[in-house]
C-alpha cells in the first residue's frame, strides 16, 4: 500500500487523467455507433459493432488480469490508452484520405475493446496501490461519479459535435485526451510496481492464469459474490436494455423521451456516487449492497407499473441513485479482501462477468420482448432481484465479508 504523504495528490492526479481520457474514449463510442446508424440503418451491422466492442473485451479480460499481477500497471494503462489513440489516429487520418470503409470502424472498434479489456482489471488492481484502504469508498464512490457524469455529457457533446463537424474531429479528441492521460500518468503519478511485478516470474503465464482461478475457487467470499453478481446482472437486463423501447411503445416514439430516461439516469448515478463518497455506506458493506438491491428490484417492477411518464422518470432517478450503492461497496471489498498479487486476474474475471452477462441475459429477454409485454418481464425480473436480495441478506458468508471486523478471510 502506498503509504506516502502525497496519496491524496496522486490520486487526484489519476482520476483525471483516466476521466479526461475516458471520456475522449466515449465520445468515439457514441459517433462510431451513430456513424453507423445513419451511414447504414442496419441492425445486422450494428449488432456486428456491438459484437466488435464486446467479445474482444470478453475473451482478454482473463489474460489481462494475469498481466495486470505479473507487470507493473501503471505502465499496462499507459500502454493500453497509447494503443486506443494510436489505433484512433489511424483511423482519423484513413477517414481524411476517403477511405470511409464501415470494417474500418469494426476493426477499430475491435482494437479499442482489446485496450479496455487490459485498462479495466488493471485500474481496478491499481487503486489499493494508490490509495488507503479506509479511504477506497470515498475514491471508489468519486470515480463512479466522474464516470457517470462522462456517461451524461459525452452523448449530448459527441451528437452536437457530429451536427457542426466531420467525425475525424472526433476521432482527433479522442486522441487529445488520450494523450493527456497517458502524461499526467507517466509524469506525474507516482506509484511503486506491486510486490509480484518486481520478482522474476518462475511459473508459466497459463499456470499464473490457473492459480488465478484456484484462488476464486477456494475463497469463499468471491466465489460466492461472483454467483451473485452473475445472477443480479442477468436480471438487470430488462431495465437496462428494454426500457427505451418499453417507452417508445408505452409513452410515445418521441426522441425527447428516450434522452430523458438517459439524463435523469445518469444524473441519478453522480448523485449516487458522490452519496457514496460522502456517506460510505452502511458499517457492514453487503448491507448498502443489499440496500441497492433492495431499492433496484421495487424500481424494476414500478417500471413495468407506472402510468404516466414523470412518475417514470422518478423511479429511473432512484434507480440511478441505487446503482453506485452497489457497484461502489462491492469494488472495495475486492480491493480490501483480495491479495493484492491477484488482483489483477480477480478483476480479470470480474471484467468478463460485466461483459457477458447482461448480454447474455437479452439473447433470452430481448426475443421474449417481442411476445410478452416488456412491463410483466420488468415486474417479473423485479421479482427475481427481490429474492436474490433476501438471499444475499442471509448468505452467512457475504454477511461475514463485509463486517468492518472481518477485512480478511
Amino acid at each position: 500500500m502506498n503509504s506516502d504523504r502525497n496519496w491524496k495528490r496522486n490520486t487526484a492526479l489519476f482520476l483525471s487523467g483516466q476521466t479526461i481520457s475516458l471520456f475522449g474514449s466515449s465520445l468515439v463510442q457514441y459517433a462510431i455507433m451513430w456513424y453507423i446508424t445513419l451511414n447504414t440503418q442496419s441492425g445486422i451491422m450494428m449488432t456486428l459493432y456491438i459484437l466488435c466492442g464486446f467479445l474482444p473485451t470478453f475473451i482478454l479480460s482473463p489474460f489481462a488480469g494475469v498481466w495486470a499481477d505479473r507487470y507493473n500497471r501503471k505502465k499496462l494503462i499507459i500502454w493500453s490508452d497509447s494503443i486506443i489513440a494510436f489505433s484512433t489516429l489511424v483511423l482519423a487520418l484513413l477517414f481524411l484520405a476517403g477511405y470511409h470503409s464501415t470494417w474500418l470502424l469494426f476493426v477499430v472498434a475491435g482494437i479499442r475493446a482489446l485496450g479496455t479489456g487490459v485498462q479495466t482489471p488493471t485500474v481496478g488492481a491499481l487503486l489499493p496501490q494508490l490509495v488507503p484502504g479506509d479511504k477506497l469508498t470515498k475514491v471508489n464512490g468519486i470515480l463512479g461519479s466522474l464516470q457517470s457524469a462522462v456517461m451524461l455529457l459525452s452523448p449530448m457533446l459527441s451528437g452536437a459535435l457530429m451536427t457542426a463537424a466531420p467525425i475525424e474531429i472526433i476521432f482527433f479528441i479522442d486522441v487529445v485526451t488520450a494523450a493527456i492521460g497517458v502524461l499526467i500518468l507517466l509524469f506525474f503519478v507516482q506509484v511503486q510496481s506491486h510486490e509480484k511485478a518486481e520478482k522474476g516470474q518462475a511459473i508459466s503465464y497459463f499456470e499464473d492464469m490457473r492459480i488465478g482461478f484456484s484462488y476464486i475457487r477456494d475463497h469463499t467470499y468471491v466465489r460466492t459474490f461472483f454467483i451473485f453478481i452473475a445472477i443480479f446482472m442477468v436480471f438487470v437486463s430488462p431495465a437496462a436494455f428494454l426500457t427505451p423501447l418499453q417507452v417508445t411503445r408505452s409513452f410515445g416514439n418521441d426522441v425527447w423521451r428516450l434522452t430523458a430516461i438517459e439524463i435523469v439516469f445518469s444524473i441519478g448515478m453522480m448523485a449516487g456516487g458522490l452519496l457514496m463518497a460522502s456517506w460510505g455506506g452502511l458499517k457492514n458493506k453487503v448491507h448498502t449492497m443489499v440496500l441497492s438491491n433492495l431499492v433496484i428490484s421495487i424500481c424494476t417492477i414500478a417500471l413495468g407499473i407506472v402510468p404516466v411518464f414523470w412518475l417514470y422518470l422518478v423511479i429511473m432517478g432512484i434507480f440511478g441513485i441505487a446503482m453506485p450503492m452497489f457497484n461502489t461497496p462491492s469494488n472495495v471489498l475486492l480491493q480490501q479482501k483480495v491479495e493484492e498479487n491477484y488482483l489483477g486476474r480477480v478483476y480479470g474475471v470480474y471484467g468478463m462477468l460485466s461483459s457477458s452477462m447482461m448480454p447474455l441475459g437479452m439473447l433470452v429477454f430481448g426475443p421474449i420482448a417481442d411476445i410478452i409485454a416488456i412491463e410483466w418481464l420488468l415486474m417479473g425480473t423485479g421479482v427475481f432481484l427481490l429474492i436474490e436480495s433476501l438471499l444475499m441478506l442471509r448468505s452467512k458468508t457475504l454477511i461475514e465479508a463485509g463486517s468492518p471486523d472481518r477485512m480478511t478471510e
